[in-house]
C-alpha cells in the first residue's frame, strides 16, 4: 500500500508537519510505503485556466506538478496537510488543488477516471489552526473534500487542532502525536 502525503505548509517542522510527520510513521510501521511531498520546496505554477486539459486530460505546463500528478496516481491513500491561513488553506495547497483542474476534465469532460483507474482510495487531511474560532476548518473542510470528490477518493477523515500557534507547540498539546501516528496506522489497516 502507498501512502502519498502532500504537505501545503510553509514552515518546515511546523505543528501541521510534525503531525503529518507522526501519521506517516505510524503508516510505515503497519508495512505501508510512504513518501512526503513538499510544497513549498516545487516549482510550479497556477493553473492558467487555458483549458488545454479538456482535450486529453493532462495539464500543458511542464513543471513539477507533473510529479505530483503521478504520485497521485499511484498513491492507495492520500493525506493533504495545511496549517489554516485566513479560514482556509495555505497559497501552496491551493494553487496545487487548482492544478488538478486536468483530473476534473478527465473525469467531467473526457469521462475517465481522474487518476487513471477506479481502484479504491482513501483520503485525510491534517490541520492546525491558531485561533479557536468554533468554525475555524470548515472552510477548509469544504475545499479538501470536494478535491477529494472530484478524484474519486473516500474522504476518511481528519485530524484537525486548533489555539496553537507557536513553532512547536503541538508537541505540548496531551497526545496530538500520538493521535497523528495511530491515525496513520488506522488509515492502513482498513
Amino acid at each position: 500500500m502507498k501512502v502519498l502525503s502532500v504537505s501545503g505548509s510553509p514552515r518546515r517542522g511546523g505543528n501541521t508537519e510534525t503531525l503529518l510527520d507522526e501519521l506517516m510513521k505510524g503508516a510505515a510501521s503497519k508495512g505501508a510505503e510512504v513518501k512526503t511531498v513538499r510544497l513549498n520546496s516545487l516549482k510550479f505554477s497556477t493553473c492558467q485556466h487555458c483549458d488545454a486539459c479538456q482535450k486529453e486530460g493532462n495539464c500543458r505546463i511542464k513543471d513539477d506538478m507533473q510529479d505530483v500528478f503521478q504520485e497521485l496516481e499511484q498513491a492507495d491513500v492520500i493525506v493533504l496537510a495545511s496549517p489554516i491561513q485566513f479560514m482556509g488553506v495555505t497559497a501552496p495547497m491551493k494553487a496545487m488543488i487548482d492544478r488538478c483542474q486536468s483530473l476534473w476534465a478527465r473525469k467531467y469532460v473526457l469521462k475517465r477516471p481522474p487518476l487513471g483507474d477506479n481502484r479504491p482510495r482513501k483520503g485525510f487531511f491534517v490541520s492546525v489552526g491558531g485561533t479557536r474560532l468554533e468554525d475555524l476548518f470548515e472552510p477548509a473542510l469544504v475545499m479538501i473534500k470536494t478535491f477529494f470528490r472530484i478524484l474519486d477518493i473516500s474522504y476518511a477523515g481528519a485530524l484537525l487542532f486548533k489555539g496553537i500557534d507557536e513553532k512547536g507547540a503541538i508537541r505540548k498539546h496531551p497526545d496530538a502525536l500520538e493521535q497523528a501516528f495511530l491515525a496513520g496506522q488506522k488509515l492502513v489497516e482498513e
